[in-house]
């Protein structure tokens, strides 16, 4: 562990927060069988490091009561109540935007159903990121969001906004929340998770390898 991911980790005990490193993304899974338990109810928010991670393939092995956002032929009436029943899940999974040095958590989100589970609702929150997510402070999170993780997932998912198609946000030089009018935009709801009033509520594991965007 280098001194900056020690840092970190001990940032989020002050916030309440409990901090847990792995060495290797193919340590994930087995950490996480740690930390739920068979039949459990699941469900995950919208993430590229769950699926690389093989969380997903673990939801889904049939030991867990898993609300698959991802299963084949639903309606978008079937993904808005699966979101809604999400709140009332055991575990929440997702990843993080951005994890800043003082043990903050940044997300950015389109829908917010990924935020507003992270705020409220789950007895548990998982969150899984790569030391890529790491940053400074909040300033570094927010330029994060506007130059990789907006950019790569409009491109990924084919949204017709401005970072799709230049590779960073219209507003990439300014530390705020403004943005583009798209309504195919994915920053609409911003979220910084401090010092928590639920200890250990949510649990962040740090994975020694870059993860997702």
């Amino acid at each position: 562990m280098t001194e900056k991911i020690q840092k970190v980790l001990s940032a989020l005990e002050k916030n309440n927060m409990q901090g847990i490193y792995v060495d290797k993304i193919s340590d994930v899974v087995p950490k996480i069988k740690e930390l739920i338990s068979p039949g459990e109810t699941v469900a995950v928010g919208g993430s590229m490091s769950l699926f690389e991670s093989g969380v997903i393939d673990l939801l889904r092995s049939g030991d867990y009561n898993f609300l698959d956002r991802y299963s084949d032929g639903l309606t978008p009436e079937d993904i808005r109540e699966i979101y809604i029943n999400s709140f009332s899940a055991d575990t929440y999974f997702l990843s993080a935007n951005a994890i800043t040095e003082n043990g903050e958590l940044y997300n950015v989100d389109g829908n917010s159903n990924r935020v507003a589970a992270l705020v409220f609702g789950p007895k548990s929150v998982i969150v899984v990121a790569g030391i890529n997510k790491i940053v400074k402070d909040i300033d570094a999170a927010i330029t994060r969001v506007k130059t990789i993780t907006a950019p790569k997932n409009c491109m990924r998912l084919n949204c017709d906004t401005y970072c799709s198609k230049t590779g960073k946000c219209v507003a990439a030089e300014n530390a705020d929340f403004s943005g583009c009018p798209s309504d195919a935009r994915i920053c609409c709801s911003y979220v910084v998770s401090s010092h928590q009033r639920i200890k250990n509520r949510i649990k962040v594991i740090l994975v020694g390898e870059e993860l997702g965007y």
